[in-house]
C-alpha cells in the first residue's frame, strides 16, 4: 500500500514537470495554451529517456519533431492556398505575459492526451515514463502532433509500439 502511494506521489511530480514544460514550449511558440505537440516537446525534456529512445528505436532524432510542427504549419499554409517560399520556416513569436498561475489550461489535444494518458491501464509499480507521453499522443487521429510525426516519417502506431517497447524494457530494470 504504502509503495502505491509513493508510485502516486511520483507520478503526480512527473504530470507537474509535464505540463509546465508543455506550457513553456507553447508560450515560446507564442501559443497560451500546451497542445498535444507541446507535451510530446516536455516528454522528450523528461529525465527519464524513454521518449528519445522510442524515437532511437525507429532510427529518428526525437528532437527534430520540432522542426517537424513547423514542416507541417508550412505545408498546411501551402495546402490552403498562402503562398510563401518553401525554404522560408513559419516563426512565431513567444508570449512574454506570464502564465496566470490559475488553474492548468491546454488546447483540446492537450486535454485529450492527457485524458488519454490517465486511461492508460498502467500497472500501479511502473512509474509514468515519459514514452507513456507518446503512448497517449499517438492515439490521436488528427492534428499537428499526428501531421508532425508523419512529415517525419512515421506512423502513430509504430511509435506507440517503440514507446511501448522502451516501457517493458524500463520495467525490466526497474
Amino acid at each position: 500500500m504504502f509503495r502505491k502511494l509513493q508510485q502516486r506521489f511520483r507520478d503526480m511530480k512527473t504530470i507537474r514537470q509535464l505540463c509546465e514544460q508543455a506550457e513553456h514550449h507553447a508560450r515560446n511558440s507564442g501559443q497560451q495554451e500546451a497542445g498535444a505537440e507541446h507535451f510530446i516537446l516536455a516528454a522528450l525534456d523528461l529525465p527519464d529517456g524513454t521518449a528519445s529512445a522510442a524515437f532511437a528505436r525507429l532510427g529518428v532524432d526525437g528532437k527534430l519533431f520540432k522542426q517537424a510542427m513547423a514542416q507541417q504549419a508550412t505545408d498546411a499554409l501551402l495546402a490552403v492556398g498562402v503562398q510563401i517560399d518553401r525554404s522560408t520556416s513559419v516563426r512565431t513569436q513567444p508570449l512574454d505575459a506570464p502564465a496566470t498561475g490559475l488553474l492548468y489550461q491546454a488546447q483540446a489535444s492537450g486535454q485529450s492526451l492527457m485524458q488519454a494518458l490517465a486511461a492508460q491501464d498502467k500497472p500501479v509499480n511502473i512509474a509514468l515514463l515519459s514514452a507513456h507521453v507518446l503512448q497517449a499522443a499517438c492515439t490521436a487521429q488528427y492534428g499537428v502532433t499526428i501531421r508532425a510525426l508523419r512529415a517525419m516519417g512515421l506512423e502513430p502506431a509504430r511509435l506507440a509500439a517503440a514507446a511501448e517497447a522502451e516501457i517493458q524494457a524500463a520495467s525490466l530494470t526497474a
